[in-house]
């Protein structure tokens, strides 16, 4: 989903000290065609069925499986967006699966992941970055994780073995969502150079030098 920033938020980010104004740096992404999605599922499963570990889940290829954010941002920024980041990020299950199938927070935020299934759930992870085992839990009842370190944590259930989610924990809050049509918009940056990234469960993510300058916002068209 595409980010609207108050008006506080924006007279503070563009206080604070760098040179120059502030700008939004926005845009579309592009995916590959439903033949080219095909094809990378096909040599997906080719690979699966010669590995020994987990099999990963089903390709998607849906837009709001991205995650477009910045690689390195000014402290300050990332300060002010933290004290306007005030509730909980949500994991949901649901339908037996994870809603959303990907979450973007920022490390050290807390997630919530409530069982909204007439059946049991047992939510865990075995990651390095964070390893967790929220234990069986019915409908109705809800845990919560905080997530310490950046990177990326998958996300299973122990009961059912097809449900799979992705938490990309970075390392501040300049990040965004593209809606179903790919837009996006990320949080106002000062005038500079910045490197944008987009990571995609599914397809091979791209960077991307961008320059924000004194007047103006920055429109890109981007594609995987």
């Amino acid at each position: 989903m595409t980010r609207h920033f108050p008006v506080w938020l924006m007279l503070g980010l563009c206080c604070i000290p760098a040179p120059g104004r502030c700008g939004v740096i926005r845009g579309t992404l592009h995916l590959p065609s439903p033949r080219a999605l095909s094809m990378a599922k096909r040599t997906a499963e080719t690979r699966k069925s010669h590995a020994a570990s987990r099999p990963s889940p089903a390709l998607k290829g849906a837009l709001g499986d991205a995650v477009v954010y910045i690689e390195h941002v000014p402290s300050g920024v990332d300060s002010a967006l933290a004290l306007s980041d005030t509730l909980p990020a949500v994991l949901a299950q649901i339908d037996r699966a994870f809603a959303p199938r990907v979450l973007s927070i920022a490390a050290g935020d807390s997630v919530e992941l409530p069982n909204l299934d007439p059946v049991y759930h047992d939510v865990f992870s075995l990651s390095p970055i964070k390893n967790f085992d929220l234990g069986r839990y019915p409908k109705g009842q809800s845990r919560r994780v905080v997530f310490d370190r950046p990177g990326l944590v998958n996300v299973y259930c122990g009961i059912h073995s097809d449900m799979a989610a992705f938490v990309l924990v970075l390392p501040h809050h300049v990040f965004a969502r593209p809606d179903r049509d790919g837009a996006f918009a990320l949080p106002p940056l000062p005038a500079g150079h910045y490197t944008i990234c987009v990571w995609h469960p599914d397809l091979r993510g791209l960077r991307r030098e961008v320059t924000v300058p004194d007047r103006g916002d920055v429109v890109l068209e981007l594609s995987l």
